[in-house]
């Protein structure tokens, strides 16, 4: 069973904080990114793979999906789900991601948004994906990027000169990776940007768009915080597709 870091208290709360659970959807600037990777929802039956407060499930349905699941390890964050929908066309359930089972050809889209590197087993997980998508199914995801997960110790140093540098080492030694974050011992599992696609391709994906997230000139107007995101990529958004015939992008 993967680590429930969601259900330790003190991660809860911290995590609750975050401007992507406070605002939402809004409060995530990846989004507009995201959002023109996923294709056309209306009638579409969706799987949302650690749907946490369930932002992105309620998003669908508003924009036509007929169903949606959202599947989360944590009861934190089912519980908060259910609070926060009131749609039978939602149904949210605990499902840990390493032993999940899904319907064959269940599903026109799965979606998971920054779950993905708790995953011990990924491989398997997008052979389930697969096999539960229909044909010309899409597969969209995001993930902490490699290059932001590798180091051992992840944080900010200073070079020489003052410069703000994220440090990048046993980038081709896969595997555990913990850290600590609202919390002692985080566990995460970090992957290459080539195994992590070649996994896709290996399941018989079609890769349609790749995007190391950056931030907007106009977004660091907003919030220049976010100036830091040009120093090193820190998301990884995919979206893949069962067919050929998925590879063109439909921006809603």
């Amino acid at each position: 069973m993967a680590q429930n870091i969601y259900d330790d208290p003190d991660f809860f709360a911290g995590y609750s904080q975050l401007p992507r659970q406070v605002h939402g959807l809004d409060g995530a600037p990846e989004w507009p990114v995201i959002r023109a990777m996923l294709p056309h929802l209306g009638g579409k039956n969706v799987v949302d793979l650690g749907c946490g407060f369930g932002w992105a499930s309620r998003w669908m349905r508003e924009q036509g999906a007929a169903t949606v699941l959202g599947l989360d390890l944590s009861q934190n964050m089912i519980e908060r789900a259910r609070a926060d929908t009131a749609d039978t066309a939602i149904e949210y359930r605990i499902a840990d991601l390493d032993t999940l089972d899904l319907p064959e050809a269940a599903f026109d889209l799965a979606y998971s948004a920054l779950t993905f590197h708790y995953v011990q087993d990924f491989r398997r997980l997008v052979r389930v994906i697969r096999k539960a998508l229909v044909p010309d199914g899409h597969f969209v995801f995001t993930i902490e990027h490699p290059i932001f997960m590798a180091a051992e110790h992840p944080h900010w140093i200073f070079d020489e000169e003052g410069r703000k540098t994220w440090p990048v080492n046993r980038y081709s030694v896969e595997g555990e990776r913990r850290t600590d974050w609202f919390a002692k011992g985080v566990l995460k599992y970090h992957r290459t940007l080539g195994t992590t696609l070649n996994t896709l391709i290996g399941a018989g994906f079609q890769i349609r768009q790749v995007e190391e997230f950056a931030p907007t000139r106009e977004q660091i107007q907003q919030v220049p915080q976010l100036t830091e995101e040009l120093e090193r990529p820190m998301m990884l958004i995919v979206s893949a597709s069962t067919s050929i015939a998925g590879s063109a992008s439909k921006p809603l």
